[in-house]
């Protein structure tokens, strides 16, 4: 038998029969190509140690969120055309879209304003007003910059790939921020992976794409029973036949790495098999909110039925992202499009989806702060898209990609400000206007990250992918 042939043959049956978790282990294994890696140093000095990214899936109205106006309760029932605001429709103030599915029933016009649903009212130091659906997140408002002015090209769902990557969902499929940060940033654990993913995905399963496997995010499940897939040895081997196979095969890597000592390959992958032994203890315990004092366990909502199930996966991120996980991005709400995209019953809707996650985001901001942690953390609270002014069909909202808003806090964030504006009905971002990819160049500015530096060569970057740094937030 070829020499070579018995060797990955041997490896091979190795890695699969001893370790247990291959699925887990290829999570770390960079794609076959030749590059010069980033050293894990930022380019210059950062503010920001880690993210933790919070995504609305389906669209949050930002009318009746952080983005108050009270002219379409002035003018409710009336068309657009009916109003002093009539300008807003004029062709050359709207950007062009690129429509994703020609013919959908959704992404379209409204003409009819739809008035707000619920109140606002001012808060903190800095009297910004916040819908009165999010009270909680209201109090902590003196900690927040509100961005009132992001657009977006695509009116469907794959805005969600979009605001992630920066691209639209017809183009071809390129990383996300979070791959991004994983590949241009050190680890700052030994025992957990930089990357993690919390909750559903949206149309793209993936994050890392031509980066390659190493910098995919490992999905979590917080069930502390069974937070990994494949984490566990199966075959009934005891830990210490797994830790002898997992020494068996990093000698069998070194012998590959002696052999082909230039190739990236190799280094990555003992490093991604000896993470994944390691992740076995260091996950489950990171998990454990047995630990956690009755004080904070009610600070994220964990005795309530509401707000049970987002409080614990962000009480996961604060245990993570102290334990030295770089990316933490939770998705919120289920389904294809995702729960907050309310094409009608939009008040019963948003009222109970609020209700999930207000109370936990504001205790994630409380508990970092009071725990030191929020002076290098970065938190994003973030959707695709916002809501028409228009109501569709009774009692609904449409997308709306022309202005909408987010919010970010935490290292180098100014607190209590508002950047940005939509014009009176909240159609445009008229104001200050962002793009996507300008939340992701305000995080790369603060984790110290030029990426320019981290381009790959055969995949040349667009301008607009990398956006411009937010400034006004910024202090």
């Amino acid at each position: 038998m070829n020499k070579d042939y018995e060797y990955f043959i041997s490896r091979r049956a190795a890695l699969r029969s001893g370790l247990g978790f291959g699925a887990l282990a290829l999570n770390g294994i960079m794609a076959a190509e030749q590059r010069i890696l980033p050293d894990g140093k930022p380019h210059f000095e950062s503010r920001a140690k880690r993210v933790i990214w919070l995504f609305m899936r389906g669209g949050v109205s930002h009318m009746e969120s952080f983005d108050p106006k009270p002219e379409l309760n002035k003018y409710a029932g009336k068309t657009i055309e009916e109003t002093p605001y009539k300008a807003v429709l004029d062709p050359q103030n709207i950007r062009k879209l690129r429509i994703p599915i020609k013919g959908d029933a959704n992404g379209h016009t409204r003409t009819k304003i739809f008035p707000l649903q619920t109140g606002f009212r001012k808060h903190g130091q800095s009297g910004i007003e916040v819908s009165d659906w999010f009270p909680h997140i209201g109090a902590c408002s003196d900690d927040i910059a509100f961005i009132r002015s992001m657009w977006t090209s695509d009116n469907n769902h794959g805005a969600q790939v979009q605001f992630h990557s920066g691209r639209h969902f017809l183009d071809p499929r390129v990383p996300t921020i979070g791959a991004w940060i994983n590949y241009g940033l050190g680890s700052l654990s030994d025992n957990l992976p930089q990357f993690i993913n919390i909750g559903p995905r949206f149309f793209d399963k993936k994050d890392a794409h031509y980066l390659g496997p190493a910098y995919e995010a490992v999905n979590l499940k917080i069930d502390p029973g069974n937070p990994l897939d494949y984490a566990r040895p199966t075959n009934g081997m005891t830990p210490e036949n797994q830790l002898r196979n997992l020494n068996f095969t990093n000698k069998l890597n070194r012998l590959a790495a002696e052999r082909y000592p230039r190739d990236p390959v190799v280094e990555a992958r003992i490093k991604s098999y000896e993470l994944a032994y390691r992740m076995q203890t260091a996950v489950p315990d990171a998990l454990d909110f047995s630990q956690e004092s009755s004080e904070t366990r009610n600070l994220y909502g964990l005795e309530n039925n509401e707000t049970k199930a987002f409080g614990q996966q962000l009480l996961a991120a604060r245990r993570l992202s102290e334990r030295g996980v770089r990316f933490i991005q939770i998705m919120h709400g289920d389904g294809a499009a995702g729960a907050w995209d309310n094409h009608s019953g939009l008040k019963k809707g948003h009222t109970k989806l609020s209700r999930q996650v207000d109370l936990p985001t504001a205790g994630l901001l409380k508990d970092l702060k009071q725990r030191g942690l929020l002076k290098d953390t970065i938190v994003v609270f973030a959707t695709e898209f916002g809501r028409t002014p228009g109501s569709q069909g009774a009692d609904g909202r449409d997308h709306h990609s022309f202005g909408f808003s987010v919010w970010m806090a935490g290292a180098g964030i100014k607190g209590g400000v508002v950047e940005g504006a939509t014009d009176e009905l909240g159609y445009h971002a008229v104001e200050a206007p962002h793009y996507v990819t300008d939340v992701h160049a305000t995080i790369n500015h603060l984790m110290g990250i030029d990426p320019h530096k981290l381009e790959v060569p055969g995949h040349k970057r667009l301008e607009k992918d990398f956006g411009h740094p937010i400034q006004g937030i910024i202090s």
